[in-house]
């Protein structure tokens, strides 16, 4: 199902309720943006107060008064679970949560970084290679699988019980993901075979998969041991991200759980190297958020196709 098909099918109605996280800028400004557009009352939250504010500020100031500001920081459980508690007096449901906020994992040297980035596609280079100016910490990647993986999940558990209550169709989980976490890109055939076979997932066996990860990483056997060797921690983020939506979906056939990666935009995040807009970016979570009932469950999409969780299409790049 393409874009406009989607779209064209308005399943929503005035009330449907939208959260988005990591919005302040970039994919997730713009998937607040468009989802506003399509008159969906959007809680853009933020970890920084004043710069959540004034992404708001700047939507309101267009004309879109269907955007509200919400702090919250997927890092702590305390934030959450106050946000949970404030949607489920304010708003009693939730149709459509986009989890998109996310870190690199990476400690950046911007100016060397930026003074090489002639290449657009330096940032997304094979696991072992290296990139001047990018490194990795213990404490990065731990941050990053916290964040990327644990935040999300965390989410998750906390809205459950207000997404069973959606108005329309079942509530609908898009967690933004990447193309770094299709399996393919994990050196270890038997690495890869712990998140591959749906039948056999957990998330205990998702979770050991990440102290697994962690405990090679502080011993400096990422190598011997069959890991991605560069962007570590975030393409084990985005690996397990990915298994998570498909168990999810498995466990509630009444909702739609899926993952996007949203294509190789230009952000912060990979220091504004990229083939996309923002607001290009953004299509791929917009559309599957607005997917009416029927649609697919527990799918990675790349962009705004049906993708493989295994496997990268064989024709490009990022």
């Amino acid at each position: 199902m393409d874009s406009s098909e989607s779209l064209n099918k308005r399943w929503w109605k005035e009330g449907t309720v939208g959260v988005v996280t990591g919005a302040n800028k970039g994919i997730g400004y713009a998937v607040v943006h468009q989802l506003a557009e399509h008159g969906i009352h959007v809680i853009l939250t933020a970890r920084d107060e004043e710069r959540g504010k004034a992404a708001v500020k700047t939507l309101n100031d267009e004309g879109f008064h269907n955007v509200v500001f919400h702090q919250l920081d997927v890092h702590d459980e305390s934030s959450i679970q106050a946000f949970a508690n404030w949607m489920n007096e304010k708003h009693g449901k939730l149709d459509i949560l986009v989890n998109n906020a996310a870190i690199s994992g990476l400690t950046i040297d911007y100016d060397i970084v930026k003074k090489n980035k002639s290449n657009p596609t330096m940032l997304f280079t094979p696991p072992g290679s290296t990139v001047e100016g990018i490194s990795e910490t213990y404490e990065m990647a731990k941050e990053c699988i916290e964040i990327n993986y644990y935040g999300t999940k965390r989410m998750v558990e906390a809205f459950l019980p207000l997404l069973k209550l959606a108005s329309e169709g079942g509530g609908r989980i898009v967690n933004v993901t990447s193309r770094a976490g299709v399996l393919e890109y994990i050196p270890s055939m038997t690495l890869r075979q712990q998140l591959s076979n749906l039948h056999d997932l957990t998330e205990d066996k998702i979770d050991a998969f990440l102290q697994k990860f962690l405990k090679d990483f502080k011993k400096g056997m990422l190598k011997i041991n069959g890991w991605p060797i560069s962007y570590s921690a975030y393409f084990v983020s985005k690996a397990a991200q990915n298994a998570y939506t498909r168990l999810l979906a498995h466990q509630h056939p009444d909702m739609y759980i899926n993952c996007v990666h949203p294509g190789f935009v230009k952000t912060d995040l990979n220091v504004d190297v990229g083939k996309l807009s923002i607001d290009e970016g953004a299509k791929g979570p917009v559309m599957v958020a607005l997917h009416p009932p029927g649609s697919p469950s527990g799918q990675y999409y790349d962009e705004t196709e049906i993708g493989d969780f295994n496997v990268l299409p064989k024709t490009d790049g990022p």
